[in-house]
């Protein structure tokens, strides 16, 4: 099986490289890595610099800030692995969780989708008011996710998805920002399409650290998982 990887980055020169050689550092076939430079004018588009002569890299650079769901939309027409799944470019999430999900595909080929939740066996609740607002809004959002799309997942909202290539392109993603995350859910569900869940490792970081997401975010999900449950139809005639 072959694992592409597309990786959203804006503003992230702290972190890029980090990430980047984390990714590099788990043994896995990767088809390609995929990066969409989401125009950063942070210093991140010179580090990004140095991988262009790198075969298994493919780079994308917006000509404006687009958003993440942008990203992934620019990144998807270049996929030519079996699986692809979205990794962030801070340090929330370990790509050495990668191995969880492909281990678990080779054990049952028949698996389409499979979802990070950094809920799942999680113990420790990281301190701070603004990360435990976060978790309680993931909740909630997770919730009418599933009373929405009978469902019955821990964490709708994780970045760690990982979807076979060709159901990820049937689903024609549309939205630009970080409501992407509830259109794929959604659209998975009308599609037929079971998500299984796993645990990951997660270290969430604070808007003083560079995190993005607001709350108007998880407005603009909501009426994403209403759009997309009942006039995905309509929406497709268009």
């Amino acid at each position: 099986m072959n694992l592409s990887i597309i990786i959203p980055v804006y503003n992230e020169v702290k972190t890029i490289n980090q990430i980047i050689n984390k990714v590099l550092d788990v043994k896995i076939p990767y088809k390609e890595i995929i990066i969409v430079d989401d125009f950063s004018s942070d210093g991140t588009k010179k580090e990004l610099e140095k991988y262009k002569n790198n075969n298994l890299f493919k780079i994308i650079h917006h000509n404006y800030n687009k958003g993440k769901g942008a990203c992934l939309i620019s990144a998807l027409p270049l996929v030519t692995g079996d699986y692809v799944i979205i990794q962030d470019a801070d340090l929330e999430y370990d790509p050495n969780d990668f191995l969880s999900f492909v281990n678990l595909v080779e054990e049952n080929p028949k698996i389409k989708v499979i979802y990070g939740s950094r809920v799942l066996k999680r113990k420790k609740i990281q301190k701070g008011f603004m990360v435990k607002f976060r978790i309680f809004a993931n909740y909630v959002l997770t919730t009418l996710s599933n009373l929405l799309n009978n469902q019955n997942l821990t964490d709708a909202h994780t970045c760690y998805k990982f979807i076979d290539v060709k159901v990820i392109k049937e689903m024609k993603l549309s939205h630009n920002d970080f409501s992407i995350c509830p259109e794929i859910t959604t659209k998975l569900n009308r599609l037929d399409q079971e998500i299984i869940e796993i645990p990951v490792s997660y270290n969430g970081r604070n808007y003083s650290d560079g995190k993005k997401i607001r709350f108007k975010d998880a407005i603009i999900a909501f009426y994403t998982l209403i759009k997309f449950r009942f006039f995905w139809k309509q929406i497709n005639k268009k």
